[in-house]
């Protein structure tokens, strides 16, 4: 690690007060404190600005910022403004977490450990609270490809089944926003998260386009964050959240399918779901599909916009 290099830490959470207040008082016993805890408060309606100004009396070393959008702007968008009050801030590292998750006491001073020429951007290793491994980070996530309906074809949970299994060192081709931790100059290089996904995917396209300036990405095998939630939500296709899927899914393999084929696949893909709403998905689903592909062709288009620092 560079002689004592900052580090903010932004959390993004929305309505889930009893996660938040775990979370946070996972950071204030980190042996390693944070420079900066920038906390994005996406508009909640329960009481986390209640446990946000008790956390100010509770952790009273804890530099706590609030930032309160007037709207929700999901994840997406939520992580977009905290890193670039991070970056603004000029802190040397930004380190992305969700609310959700709680750091072992030594993860940060684990992740700054790790050498210079490799830290550029660093995942940590999830694990659920009976301590399994439970990291869905990929390996190899595939858009060359176009027979592969799911990108995502290898990932550290699958692979080594057990944290133990693992090197020290993983070199990942694709990172959740739930403990991603970047230096200031990828976000030079790159820009900021792309507040236009909302939710899912933005974190795909973070490391993709981090991937394609030059930067390798690794999980720290002792680097832990323990998950409080089980990976068991099941989302409705047909839902609001399963458009979202769709049309995020599909500009990833617009913006970045590496042939023709592969930036195909979203018309592909489109018309077997339609194709086959009758037996399973509905028209809800259908009709999902079909807006999906429409606006993920102007979500394309519309990136440069909303990506500048």
């Amino acid at each position: 690690m560079s002689a004592r290099e900052t580090v903010a830490v932004v959390v993004v959470t929305y309505n889930r007060a009893a996660l938040l207040t775990r979370m946070l008082a996972g950071l204030a016993a980190l042996d390693r404190a944070p420079d900066a805890v920038i906390v994005v408060d996406n508009a909640s309606t329960d009481h986390t600005a209640t446990v946000l100004d008790g956390a100010r009396l509770e952790h009273r070393g804890m530099p706590l910022q609030v930032i309160r959008p007037e709207e929700n702007l999901g994840g997406a968008g939520g992580f977009h403004l905290g890193v670039e009050a991070a970056y603004e801030q000029g802190f040397d590292r930004i380190w992305l977490l969700d609310d959700d998750v709680v750091p072992a006491p030594d993860c940060l001073s684990v992740l700054l450990a790790v050498d210079d020429d490799l830290a550029d951007c660093l995942m940590v290793v999830r694990e659920d609270l009976r301590g399994r491994l439970v990291e869905k980070a990929a390996l190899k996530f595939d858009l060359r490809n176009p027979l592969r309906i799911k990108p995502k074809t290898a990932m550290v949970e699958t692979t080594f089944v057990t944290r133990e299994a693992m090197p020290a060192l993983v070199e990942l081709e694709n990172v959740p926003f739930e403990g991603f931790m970047v230096r200031r100059r990828v976000v030079e290089a790159i820009g900021l998260p792309d507040p236009g996904f909302f939710i899912f995917y933005d974190d795909v396209d973070y490391a993709l386009r981090a991937r394609r300036a030059g930067f390798r990405i690794y999980a720290v095998r002792d680097a832990v964050l323990v998950r409080q939630l089980e990976f068991d939500q099941q989302h409705d296709l047909g839902g609001w959240k399963g458009y979202y899927m769709y049309r995020n899914l599909f500009t990833v393999h617009l913006r970045y399918g590496e042939n023709r084929l592969v930036r195909a696949k979203p018309w592909l893909i489109a018309a077997g779901v339609v194709a086959l709403s009758p037996l399973r998905g509905g028209p809800s689903e259908a009709r999902n599909v079909r807006k999906a592909l429409k606006d993920a062709r102007a979500q394309d288009r519309a990136r440069d916009r909303a990506l500048t620092r």
